[in-house]
């Protein structure tokens, strides 16, 4: 009796277990024998002969670990600066006019801003040697920020401690997965490794095409409306430069702000060039274009180029510039900016506001080279007239690298001419390499007997060798 009730309960438990159960048991034990058989064929196999391998060592031609670089690359061969990038510069011996610097404001070099810079390093010390949020914040730092949010005329201000991961840290910082950015196409390499970082969803407008912008706008717009319940939770942003490294431009920046009014968008605005040159004070972009700037969400810049100082900032109301305390990278995780290096821009800062009249000169400088530009025969050149940033593009077609060339041989005959003029590089990494052109930094320090010479100089280089093509 007990035997039968034992084989009876036995056949009840095995009804109860699943088919799939059985089929998985098996496909296990196939799997160990499978791989004891694969380990004995293994221990038996024999180990290749010496003539074996140096045969296949013979035959193996493994790749590069870096592409081949050309003889005549122009990294090889680098030009030799023995001076101060002031209003002349030496290179390779040749003391030069330079155009080659953004030192806009005549403020690199610059005495009251030295002296400045060797008081607090005998005060401070050089670094700060920790992030903000740790111990590297000293009160030049609170200072420099309230200075900063009181010239733009702002609620608050954070600044770090380099220009390029400003922008890239601050991009990410608000803007991530899922979220929708409408992004110039021309905008610089700084910008387009923050949106890398931010992993959002990017579409690209045409460089300073309003109405390719609203278009994408209006095309979302209809995309919107077939998923309202993912349109509620997508954040929208705008991000433009106030004026284009690449190319010069200034963006129309009135004409955007009622765009993102009209499709809900904030907007990111990069200052880095018009900061400090246009403007009656020198606010950017905003001042100039009577634009309130409460009506941006973020102004984002550096001072690496009228400010004469290394860093960056970024300005706007308290609730935004506070989250990036915490989640920008550049600002949590980098050594602060150095102490003499925030005195040196705590004093730019006081220079401009003590003088205005130095950006109605440099707007002088613009406009008169700008002029003189127009009449060259060979270059043509669509940059904002009052950029202190220009760019010069040849009249004639070539292909890309015919025109490069070109533009190459005629900065090396500007040198060879006392003039540093310099055809800007690009990284390869860049989403879309810009046109090749010869890129012209405007001073204060520049006269019109300065200008003349500039003309004068890009016009007898450029007719030596476009003259016969």
């Amino acid at each position: 009796m007990s035997v039968k009730f034992i084989q009876l309960q036995s056949v009840d438990i095995l009804g109860k277990i699943p088919p799939y159960q059985f089929l998985l048991q098996g496909l296990i034990l196939l799997w160990v024998a499978w791989f004891l058989t694969k380990r004995r064929h293994g221990e038996r196999r024999q180990q290749p002969s010496e003539e074996e391998v140096q045969r296949k060592l013979s035959e193996w031609r493994p790749e590069p670990l870096i592409t081949p670089v050309p003889k005549d690359h122009p990294s090889l061969t680098p030009k030799r600066l023995t001076s101060l990038a002031g209003k002349r510069v030496t290179v390779d011996g040749k003391d030069c006019l330079n155009l080659a610097t953004h030192n806009y404001l005549r403020l690199i070099g610059n005495n009251e801003i030295q002296e400045k810079a060797i008081a607090t390093v005998q005060k401070y010390g050089v670094g700060s040697c920790g992030p903000r949020g740790f111990y590297g914040t000293v009160d030049v730092h609170l200072e420099l920020e309230e200075r900063l949010a009181k010239f733009m005329e702002v609620e608050e201000a954070v600044v770090y401690s380099y220009g390029f991961s400003t922008i890239a840290s601050a991009i990410p910082a608000y803007c991530k997965r899922r979220d929708l950015v409408f992004v110039d196409e021309k905008v610089n390499f700084s910008i387009q490794k923050g949106l890398d970082a931010s992993r959002s969803f990017i579409k690209y407008f045409k460089h300073n095409d309003v109405q390719d912008l609203e278009n994408l706008l209006i095309d979302q717009k209809k995309l919107d409306q077939e998923d309202p319940k993912k349109a509620a939770k997508t954040r929208r942003f705008l991000i433009v430069e106030g004026i284009y490294m690449n190319t010069g431009r200034i963006c129309p920046l009135p004409e955007l702000v009622a765009l993102c009014k009209k499709y809900k968008l904030r907007i990111f605005v990069d200052e880095s060039i018009s900061f400090g040159t246009i403007g009656e004070h020198g606010r950017g972009v905003t001042e100039y274009l009577g634009v309130p700037v409460q009506d941006v969400d973020m102004i984002m810049g550096s001072l690496e180029w009228a400010i004469g100082s290394i860093g960056g900032f970024c300005v706007g109301t308290s609730f935004m510039i506070e989250h990036q305390r915490l989640s920008g990278t550049g600002y949590c995780f980098s050594a602060s900016l150095p102490p003499l290096l925030t005195k040196a821009a705590i004093t730019s800062i006081d220079i401009i506001e003590r003088n205005t009249e130095i950006i109605k000169h440099l707007n002088r400088n613009c406009l008169s080279l700008a002029k003189g530009l127009e009449e060259l025969d060979h270059f043509e050149s669509l940059s904002f007239k009052e950029s202190a940033v220009k760019h010069l593009h040849l009249k004639k077609k070539f292909d890309f690298s015919e025109e490069s060339r070109i533009l190459n041989e005629i900065s090396k005959k500007c040198f060879e001419n006392n003039l540093a003029i310099v055809a800007p590089a690009y990284l390869e990494a860049e989403r879309e390499i810009p046109r090749p052109s010869l890129r012209i930094c405007v001073s204060v320090d520049l006269n019109q007997e300065d200008i003349n010479f500039v003309l004068s100089v890009l016009k007898k280089c450029s007719e030596e060798l476009l003259g016969s093509l």
